[in-house]
């Protein structure tokens, strides 16, 4: 089963063309990576699947994108769509508020107001995103008290809080030292039984330790899309053996 289906997408903000007629199935259950260099469209994508692009003025979207099925630029409700696809971002986000109001944000927008069910959810989310046992005696503590691996770990939880169907992670590792990159990498492989991922990394050594499959991306276009053992062992397409052993440009 596909969570996301990509058909002739086309993406632009104002006359320079981003996205190049992108056609891809993204499967469900598995982590899946974006490769390539720096402003090749790999995040532009990303933020194609939870309409994040409907923010950047002058962004016009053609072809179609469906999540389980379902056409997302056809639906009205934003908010929703975006509770069914979270996001993590490259650097932390926490809100200057308490690590138990950062993760209770999401649920209570979205109706939940017993505190019992609250207290659950936060205890759930922390205990998923592996960082429970570091901050259940400073809950009221201000999230930004937090260290930069523990602030991203915490930011996972936030996402998760709503219970989303698919999570895009935009480089969460990037900004962080070995010791959090490795906990962050350990939770995916946790978390990949209950949720689709889709992680868009520069990192070529993350990418094959955690995806299951890998796209590479050059200028807006998808060169190639396989498992991740066939793209890092036996790519079709001479740009990707370039990119992935260094050689590129």
């Amino acid at each position: 089963m596909n969570c996301f289906e990509i058909k002739d997408l086309n993406l632009h903000y104002g006359t320079f063309q981003a996205l190049h007629h992108i056609n891809m199935d993204i499967a469900a259950g598995e982590i899946t990576a974006f490769i390539g260099p720096s402003g090749c469209g790999k995040s532009t994508l990303l933020k194609t699947l939870n309409r994040m692009n409907d923010l950047v003025e002058g962004c016009k979207i053609t072809g179609s994108v469906t999540l389980y099925g379902e056409d997302i630029y056809a639906a009205s409700d934003v908010n929703l769509l975006r509770k069914r696809v979270g996001m993590v971002f490259q650097r932390s986000n926490p809100f200057p508020m308490s690590i138990y109001d950062n993760i209770a944000f999401g649920p209570r927008t979205h109706g939940v107001k017993s505190r019992l069910e609250l207290d659950r959810i936060v205890e759930e989310s922390l205990r998923a995103a592996a960082i429970w046992d570091e901050v259940k005696d400073r809950l009221k503590k201000s999230a930004l008290s937090l260290s930069g691996g523990q602030q991203q770990r915490m930011c996972i939880a936030r996402a998760l809080a709503v219970s989303p169907e698919v999570l895009l992670m935009d480089e969460p590792t990037s900004a962080l030292d070995p010791i959090s990159t490795e906990k962050i990498e350990e939770l995916l492989l946790t978390v990949r039984e209950k949720y689709s991922i889709i992680i868009v990394t520069h990192n070529m050594q993350q990418a094959a330790r955690v995806s299951d499959k890998t796209a590479f991306f050059l200028t807006g276009e998808v060169v190639e899309h396989d498992s991740t053992e066939t793209i890092f062992a036996m790519p079709h397409d001479q740009r990707t053996e370039d990119y992935i052993t260094g050689r590129f440009g």
